[in-house]
């Protein structure tokens, strides 16, 4: 049974083509690449790294980054950033802003309420702090 619109057309024509067997060096070639590590080997290989248990230690993911504003800096290495995001109302499809509070690590104690940061998601460093101050953008006035 085919399953695309192409191999339809092929099984109508009579174009399809079966595939070529293996060659001996084709199988050999399987039979030596390690097991489990194909894509990972060849990422850990393209990244520099020594092998793919490196890669596998080292994941490589892209950080989130959010810019707000400090509403609060009362507890000690964390402040509360609001965050704003504009989106679309689904039936009425007006723009709404949203804001959102984030409790972000800031470990020397250096904002203050009203600045402009840059946070970054971090791994979970409290019961609600997933986030961590870059950078101090726009002090406050």
């Amino acid at each position: 049974m085919a399953r695309t619109r192409e191999t339809k057309k092929q099984a109508e024509s009579g174009e399809s083509q079966p595939k070529p067997p293996a060659t001996p060096a084709d199988v050999a070639a399987d039979a030596a690449a390690p097991r489990g590590e194909g894509a990972e080997a060849t990422k850990a290989a393209a990244a520099g790294l020594q092998s793919a248990s490196e890669a596998k230690a080292r994941p490589v993911r892209r950080q989130q980054v959010k810019v707000g504003k400090v509403v609060s800096n009362k507890m000690q290495k964390t402040v509360i950033v609001t965050v704003e995001n504009t989106t679309t109302h689904r039936l009425y499809h007006r723009y709404m802003k949203k804001t959102s509070k984030f409790a972000a690590h800031d470990a020397e104690n250096r904002c203050q309420v009203g600045d402009l940061v840059e946070i970054v998601s971090s791994r979970p460093l409290s019961h609600s702090k997933r986030w961590r101050v870059r950078e101090v953008l726009k002090r406050a006035e």
